[in-house]
This record gives C-alpha cells, structure tokens and sequence, in this order.
C-alpha cells in the first residue's frame, strides 16, 4: 500500500533512517530491497538484498517518479536531480498492489502463506482512497462480487474476536454466514447467526467441503487454529478444496478486517474507473472526468 495508511509516522521516520544508515554503511549506490518488520514503533530488518524488487515499478507507477531510470543513471555515474520525498505522502490517491499466486496449478499445495515470497505475479491497482484501490486490486486478482454468502472458520479466541467487527460489517451487507461449530457459537455470543457446518472429517454432511462443491460458497475467511493433527488437516481440507473451485480464499483475519471495511464503505460494482494519467491531476480536472 502507498503511501501507507496505517503505519505510525514515528515507525516511517524511523525505517528512512534506518534505511539511510544501511544505505551509507554498504556504499550502495543502485536500487536495494530491504525487508522491515516493525510493532510498536519498534523497527527490525529482516533482509537487505542489493537488487531491485518488484516494489521498484510499482513505487515508480504510483508517485509517476521514473526510479529505474534514475539508478540507471546513478550506476553509470550520471547526474540526476534529487528527490523531495516528503510530497510522496501528500498524494490524493492510493495504490494497493495485490498478489497473484498460483496455488491452482499446484496440486495438493496448502494456500496459506508466510513471511516468504509466495506469489508469481502481482496487479497494481489506483484509487481515490484505500478501500477503493483495495477493491479493485482483488477484483483484479480473481475475487468476484457481490458476496452473497461466507464460510467463516476464524481460528484461534484471538481471531474471533479481531474479526468480531468485520463480521457485523458482512453482515449488515445482508451476506449469509456459513460456519463451523466454534465459529458459529462465537458468532451467536456476539449476537450474529451462522448455519453450522460440519468439518471436512465429520461424518455429518453437509460439510464445509460440500457446500463449497455445490457452489453455495462465494467468500472462505479460513483462519488456521493451532497445530494438532485433525485442525491442520480439516483446515487444508476447506482451503484447498476453495482453491480447486476458485473460490476467494482469505486466511489472514487482518485482510479478512479490511475488507469487510471496504465493502462497509464501497459498492464493489460502483468503482471508479480511470486511467494512470487521471490520478494525481488537479481536483478540478478530475471532477471533469466524473
């Protein structure tokens, strides 16, 4: 997402100095890709790779700032102007890039994903703010939409809870919530209904695979619960089978969150759909397009 939207601006200060020192202390004088973990203002990195990543385009699309031809030139030894970075956070659009990943054409693999790089390819999406930017990236990575209905397994006490709200919000939207036991009794203590269903290994049909082979199924928010034998295996059972059937597959209750925010906000069929060079222009120029 850039600029960021929800990173504390101590947090940013602190990564761009972080940044500088590594910059200086290894003489770089090209692009480099550096991986940052950070929580509470608390700041870590990870990784610092000397190559460029697939952020490098991305970054250059949305602030209409060439970099690659300015490290082009930097490597050669070429002059180039330098760059006011602070103008970069008082952009009046957002760009989300999502990922692509092919979990479709690998057979048996297990769709849920970690710090490491996992997808093949990735879309950037623009837009006036982040719910809308965020919308049509996922569209433009297979979700479909309207959602009329949901499988919720929302994993450990923790994510429950996290996600309380977001399922208020999809609940509002009039979508039906189908759920496994733990999360539907969740769901009933916060005053919201769900339609049991069983495991993929109970014996008492229809299970959540069933319905999602039936095409009864247009959103899995499948959220992994903790290591033992049968949750692993029922838990890859549905996010597998959601991947077979093309079903849009959540198992991050963060991403889960932000989309219920969004479709609280925007009517994913009412997005505005403009050209690269449209964004950025000035406010009267961009009402004219409306």
């Amino acid at each position: 997402v850039l600029p960021p939207q929800r990173t504390y601006l101590e947090t940013m200060r602190r990564i761009h100095k972080v940044g500088d020192r590594i910059a200086a202390s290894l003489n770089i004088n090209g692009p480099f890709n550096i991986q940052f973990l950070a929580k509470d203002n608390q700041v870590m990195v990870i990784e610092c790779n000397l190559r460029s990543a697939r952020s490098f385009p991305f970054v250059s699309k949305v602030l209409k700032t060439n970099f690659i031809e300015a490290a082009t030139r930097v490597i050669m030894g070429r002059p180039t102007e330098g760059f006011d970075t602070s103008a970069f956070l008082e952009l009046d659009y957002v760009g989300v890039k999502a990922p692509q990943f092919s979990f479709s054409r690998l057979e048996g693999a297990d769709p849920t994903l970690g710090v490491e790089m996992a997808s093949t390819g990735e879309v950037a999406c623009l837009g006036w703010d982040f719910d809308e930017a965020f919308l049509k990236a996922l569209i433009s990575v297979g979700y479909r939409f309207p959602i009329k209905t949901a499988l919720l397994s929302t994993g450990p006490i923790e994510s429950k809870a996290a996600f309380l709200d977001g399922a208020r919000r999809l609940s509002e939207l009039g979508i039906k919530f189908y759920a496994t036991r733990g999360t539907a009794e969740f769901l009933s203590q916060g005053g919201l209904e769900a339609e049991v269903v069983a495991w993929p290994l109970e014996d008492n049909p229809p299970t959540a695979v069933d319905l999602i082979e039936e095409g009864k199924i247009d959103l899995v928010i499948n959220i992994p619960k903790d290591f033992r034998r049968v949750e692993l295996t029922n838990d890859y059972i549905i996010r597998r089978t959601a991947v077979d059937f093309a079903v849009p597959l959540i198992t991050n209750v963060q991403l889960a969150e932000r989309l219920a925010e969004a479709l609280s906000r925007i009517d994913p069929n009412c997005l505005d759909v403009r050209s690269w060079r449209q964004y950025g222009e000035s406010p009267i120029l961009r009402d004219a397009y409306v």
